[in-house]
């Protein structure tokens, strides 16, 4: 189980049909996002032409001129990212659908910069990470380190440094929670 956006989520381990299952899985996310009003014109799901490389996956739709955008990478396949990305935005728009959610508050979840794949390699460079670091406890240790070392109360801090420390750990926070 992989705990994401607050829901438990059991990743599946494709061991057939990777290209097939990867293209059911992007149908699906097509026709969930539909399901609330996005246009199927305004959304992107990339298709790996290989789908069992180790690959991210990613979805960017637009929701009221707001681009949208989550992806995942921490299983070993493409196609099992991809499922992961599918069950996080359809158990989202369910609770849209339901009105557990509001539009604003779905909008909130997913919303991200056109640069943010940028933002999230400066962040690792930052923080002093390998480009492809996942495990989130090794950035949790790496940022509590340089943070006892900037705090503004400490004879080492700086505060300009230290917010440029909060902002890249807010960044690789909110892509791998």
């Amino acid at each position: 189980m992989v705990k994401i956006k607050g829901h438990e989520i059991n990743p599946v381990l494709t061991k057939v049909a990777f290209n097939r299952k990867a293209l059911q899985f992007k149908n699906d996310l097509i026709s969930i996002l539909k399901e609330i009003g996005v246009d199927e014109y305004d959304i992107k799901i990339p298709l790996e032409a290989i789908a069992i490389k180790n690959v991210k996956a990613s979805a960017t739709w637009y929701v009221d001129n707001h681009r949208m955008h989550y992806s995942y990478n921490l299983q070993n396949k493409f196609v099992d990212n991809l499922y992961v990305v599918l069950k996080v935005i359809q158990l989202e728009t369910k609770q849209v659908l339901s009105k557990e959610k509001t539009i604003n508050e779905f909008v909130s979840a997913f919303k991200e910069d056109k640069d943010v794949d940028k933002k999230r390699i400066e962040a690792r460079k930052h923080l002093g990470l390998e480009h492809d670091e996942t495990d989130f406890n090794v950035i949790n240790k790496k940022y509590k380190d340089m943070a006892r070392v900037l705090h503004p109360d400490m004879p080492t801090g700086d505060i300009e440094k230290f917010k440029d420390l909060n902002e890249a750990h807010k960044t690789l926070k909110r892509e791998l929670s």
